[in-house]
């Protein structure tokens, strides 16, 4: 059965059951015109982005002169970092139910974006918002992908139910391999990052250029949130940097790639996070300062993200004498008006790497509920290993290399690090635990990794360099 909305046109099988509408599918033939199709691939889009950050972007942040502080160092230093394209993955495949009737639409889903599907799902309808009611069901995970800007599968649904004219509810599957090849995905990034030393080590200058797709262009989001040419969730956690560095310059180049993108889970902190604490432990290498004591020191009006940095690293020993071919790093980052640092403490063992421990300290305002506080810290933990170790989606001309979990492998419960969640006493007000912990994970390993083997980790995923954990 044939279908269109707004975005998309399509063909529907229809069935009793998902596995006879499968087979029905997987029997189909159809033929597409693919003439205007998007062909690029992961290497060319990269190639092109780090073309762009060697041109001028548009300024995001603008702290005295870094361009004049950093003719003048003493010494100068400088990194790239690259980060692929992410799927959300969740366990749970996009699924909807919709029931059409005539002055009625009635929709089953695990909702993230309820106001958005309402509006959209009426309009691909024929209905007002008011007539589209949505019951809301737990999700088996969703990390954003249930709040697509664009309503994606839940108007697919409601198309497919105007189509068969509200005959019967319409319940739409996607299988993994839909979502994972045809879905939206977590924007493919290229930062690079240049730093001025004085004579005694101090750090004058830093120079940041973001290069990525805007998430919120095209979306109803996009009048609020992209100011100016700056698309607020490319550049935050790198625009908002906490660190007192007197020339300080963060620029963005947003290209308009044709693959779809969304937010994933902790939006643009997922990048800027690894890129600006990994620089920083890079700096304090160079400088010979320890890594922990040089933010500590540009800490000074951010109480906070001092706080649970000097937690994090009390509780998990930090500076105490650790045996051979074992290392700490740490991280800290603040998402969402929550403040999370994390040390991670890694072990060598021939090839492989172990992590044997992670302290996380968060400042998330007065803890409502801690067991639920300690279970999001670890969550968000567990994501940001699986994206840090494996997460890749990857295009050959223009078209997702990965299908399923076999070739986009998610952390194990075997790969698990044991997890310590420390909680600072705070009188501000709650905020949220979902998200804040996963930019931290990855930084903090790669900074562990650093202090083991003297080797910066500027690229992700770990297993693309070969890295693989015991």
């Amino acid at each position: 059965m044939p279908f269109s909305t707004p975005a998309t046109n399509g063909v529907a099988v229809l069935a009793k059951d998902y596995w006879t509408a499968k087979k029905g599918r997987d029997a189909l033939t159809a033929e597409w015109d693919e003439s205007g199709a998007f062909r690029l691939g992961s290497a060319e889009i990269m190639d092109q982005y780090k073309k762009l950050a060697a041109t001028p972007g548009t300024p995001a942040r603008k702290d005295g002169d870094a361009d004049a502080a950093l003719a003048g160092a003493a010494r100068t230093l400088e990194a790239a970092y690259e980060f692929p394209y992410l799927a959300h993955a969740s366990m749970e495949p996009m699924n909807c139910v919709v029931h059409l009737t005539g002055d009625a639409c009635e929709i089953w889903n695990g909702e993230q974006f309820q106001t958005i599907d309402q509006a959209m799902v009426a309009q691909v309808v024929g209905l007002k918002p008011e007539q589209v009611k949505l019951n809301q069901l737990y999700a088996g995970g969703s990390f954003g992908r249930r709040a697509n800007p664009h309503s994606d599968y839940v108007m697919e649904a409601a198309a497919i139910a105007k189509a068969f004219s509200g005959k019967a509810p319409i319940k739409l599957v996607w299988g993994r391999e839909d979502d994972m090849r045809a879905g939206y995905y977590r924007p493919m990034y290229f930062h690079t990052l240049k730093a001025g030393l004085d004579a005694q080590g101090n750090l004058v200058a830093w120079k940041h250029v973001i290069v990525g797709q805007s998430i919120l262009a095209g979306t109803a989001f996009e009048s609020m949130l992209v100011k100016d040419g700056i698309d607020a969730t490319s550049v935050e956690g790198a625009a908002t940097l906490p660190y007192a560095i007197p020339n300080l310059a963060v620029s963005l180049h947003s290209p308009k790639i044709g693959v779809p993108v969304q937010w994933w889970r902790s939006v643009g902190s997922t990048h800027t996070a690894f890129a600006t604490e990994c620089f920083l432990d890079e700096l304090a290498r160079a400088s010979g300062k320890d890594p922990l004591a040089l933010r500590i020191g540009l800490l000074g009006k951010h109480p906070r993200h001092k706080a649970v940095l000097e937690l994090a690293a009390q509780k998990a020993g930090w500076g105490k004498p650790l045996g051979k071919d074992r290392a700490r790093g740490l991280a800290v980052h603040e998402s969402f008006n929550t403040f999370v640092a994390q040390v991670v403490e890694v072990s060598r063992k021939q090839s492989s790497l172990k992590i044997e421990r992670v302290t996380c300290a968060v400042d998330c305002g007065v803890a409502v509920n801690p067991n639920i506080i300690a279970m999001q810290m670890e969550s968000g933990i567990g994501y940001g290993l699986s994206a840090a170790l494996s997460g890749a989606i990857t295009l050959k001309d223009g078209m997702v290399e990965q299908s399923n979990f076999h070739d986009y492998p998610v952390l194990r419960i075997n790969q698990m690090p044991r997890v310590e969640t420390h909680i600072v006493r705070s009188g501000e007000k709650p905020t949220g635990v979902g998200e804040p912990a996963t930019p931290v994970i990855a930084p903090a390993l790669a900074n562990a990794m650093l202090a083991l083997n003297g080797k910066p980790v500027r690229a992700l995923p770990l297993s693309a360099q070969g890295i693989t954990l015991a």
